[in-house]
């Protein structure tokens, strides 16, 4: 799970999935400084240390003295019947800044292999059940391309792999004697046709650091000016990458990654100890197409100043009723509420809610709602997506999946986990480094064939108001996150994490900007209480922790109206705010809000 600095919340499982803005955490921690080495060039020598080690594996694990004597069993299937590698190369640049000074500056250089066993048949393996991080060994790899390093690397840790494989694969035999029938008796590992692609060198990290540090040291310095922000930081990560998959069955592919993303938070903290903050986040292909310093420095007040103002906001009181959403608001509802509960592996195992498995071909949306996944696409509107990618984690080829048509449930986003009645992936198998990929979310896009301005949008809801009797209607047109339940044993619920909420009332008053709600419930009844959405799409970029890890995601959605949402009341806090001024601010009243 990824937690967000002045977030307390959560996690019992990675089950739970929890979807932020951007990862900020790491730039609170002190950095570890790894120089590259020498610059990327092309990735022959670790291209063929990794091909010519996975071949040496293959023809001698199981077959050998050594690994022979490792079971008593003799029956036991001891050679492996896939292993691939799967090397991320990247180089990333970090900068923070807080208050006009920079905290922290570092350009690395990593490359880290995942090394997957597999034991057994793809009908039955060694990640059978509870057991699918047995697969996976990670290991750090030499930054310059010396390929007896290189594969003296990889060679330990494929023993590493074989050996926890061989463990757990005599573990699910034996559970298999003693437990009872399983629901869905599916394969462990689908059948894919090998893949390969051209292989592109890693690119090459560009930006001046010394300008982006006096940058961010221009931009960090305007929040000297509010008294009453007691944290900020404006942070940049630029991440330049190539991912190379190789596997036994002949997939052979690299991915090239590049994004660069700018981050400003601010917390303040209201007289009755709630704690708020806000969150700017600005994503590109490269360090060159992030937003100019004028725009930034536009962004960074009006969001200052939205933090003052909610600071003496009155706190709402739990709401059910009409409401409308805005794109981001939506856009992180769908990810949430419907995305995690499409997911392949969440239909399958005892532990799984299941919320739509048994839908299939049925209508779980109002029927003007698609709903597609789409990491092909690399940007919406000219704003980049974070979701996209040209192959999966298992050196499956990206594709545009039509998860829902016309409100109806067409299909599931699978990795390589077959389930019952979809038994192939439509590379959507996707993990950090270090964990099984599983199916998971890349661009979610939401459509609406029942459309209106917003001006409209507003009107609705107004007169849904009126008629339930509702003396306002609710806004939300900020979001900062969400998380979802999914498992069994714990309630099918979701919530969704507002910044700025509005009270809209039915007299004509101004709309009053009100804190401390969160939106609250469960799937299904909110699914089927949209009545109409906004003629604009919007996009929220962000990154969604899962079973499988952190993964970049994006959503794409429109405004929407919901007949009745459900809201409760954030954590009110204990602490008060700063007894002492900040420096500067002595003796000076507190700067008014324009």
């Amino acid at each position: 799970m990824t937690l967000f600095v002045g977030l307390p919340l959560l996690s019992i499982r990675f089950r739970r999935s929890f979807l932020i803005a951007v990862a900020v955490v790491g730039w609170m921690l002190p950095q570890p400084v790894v120089h590259a080495q020498e610059s990327h060039g092309a990735p022959t020598v670790l291209l063929d240390a990794m091909g010519t080690e996975m071949h040496r594996a293959m023809g001698m694990l199981g077959r050998s003295p050594e690994s022979i004597s490792l079971t008593e069993d003799p029956s036991a299937q001891q050679t492996p019947y896939f292993l691939s590698y799967s090397v991320a190369d990247a180089e990333q640049l970090s900068i923070a800044a807080q208050t006009g000074a920079i905290t922290g500056s570092n350009q690395t250089h990593r490359r880290t292999a995942d090394v997957q066993v597999r034991l057994g048949s793809p009908a039955m393996d060694n990640t059978h059940g509870e057991h699918r991080a047995s697969a996976v060994t990670t290991m750090p790899l030499p930054l310059n391309d010396d390929r007896a390093a290189i594969e003296r690397a990889l060679w330990y840790a494929t023993n590493r792999g074989y050996g926890r494989a061989l463990d757990n694969y005599l573990k699910v035999k034996t559970e298999q004697q003693v437990r009872a029938k399983e629901e869905d008796a599916s394969a462990d590992f689908s059948v894919e046709k090998p893949v390969t692609s051209e292989i592109v060198p890693a690119p090459a990290l560009h930006g001046d650091r010394a300008i982006w540090e006096t940058r961010l040291r221009d931009l960090s310095a305007e929040f000297k000016g509010y008294r009453n922000i007691f944290f900020n930081m404006v942070a940049l990560s630029a991440n330049d990458e190539s991912d190379y998959f190789l596997s036994s069955e002949g997939t052979r592919v690299s991915t090239p990654i590049k994004v660069a993303r700018l981050v400003m938070v601010a917390r303040a903290r209201a007289e009755d100890g709630m704690d708020l903050f806000r969150v700017e986040t600005f994503e590109a292909d490269s360090l060159d197409h992030l937003p100019d310093q004028a725009t930034l420095k536009a962004k960074l007040n009006a969001m200052a100043k939205n933090l003052e103002e909610l600071r003496v906001a009155p706190v709402t009181e739990p709401f059910n009723g009409p409401a409308i959403l805005s794109g981001r608001a939506s856009a992180v509802f769908f990810h949430e509420v419907l995305g995690h509960r499409l997911e392949g592996q969440q239909q399958r195992g005892d532990e799984e809610g299941q919320t739509f498995t048994k839908l299939l071909g049925k209508e779980i949306v109002t029927s003007f709602i698609s709903v597609a996944d789409d990491p092909t696409q690399k940007e919406f509107n000219g704003t980049s997506l974070s979701g996209y990618y040209s192959y999966d984690d298992e050196g499956q080829p990206a594709r545009r999946v039509n998860l829902i048509e016309d409100g109806t449930l067409k299909t599931f986003l699978m990795s390589r986990l077959p389930i019952a009645s979809f038994a192939q992936s439509n590379g959507h198998g996707r993990g950090q480094t270090g964990l099984m990929p599983t199916g998971r979310q890349g661009n979610l896009i939401v459509t609406s064939t029942k459309m209106v301005n917003d001006a409209e949008l507003r009107r609705m809801l107004i007169a849904e108001a009126k008629k339930q009797g509702k003396p306002y209607g609710l806004y939300f047109e900020d979001i900062s996150s969400g998380f979802a339940v999914t498992t069994r044993r714990s309630p099918q619920a979701f919530q969704v994490i507002p910044l700025v909420v509005y009270r809209v009332f039915v007299d004509g008053r101004p709309d009053e900007l009100v804190r401390g709600v969160s939106i609250v419930g469960t799937p299904q009844a909110a699914l089927n209480r949209i009545v109409a959405t906004g003629d604009k799409q919007d996009v929220f970029n962000g990154e969604c922790g899962a079973e499988s890890g952190t993964v970049p995601v994006s959503a794409v959605a429109p405004a929407m109206l919901v007949t009745e949402i459900e809201t409760q009341r954030q954590a009110q806090g204990t602490a008060r705010p700063p007894i002492l001024p900040p420096p500067g601010f002595d003796g000076v009243a507190q700067k008014e809000v324009q």
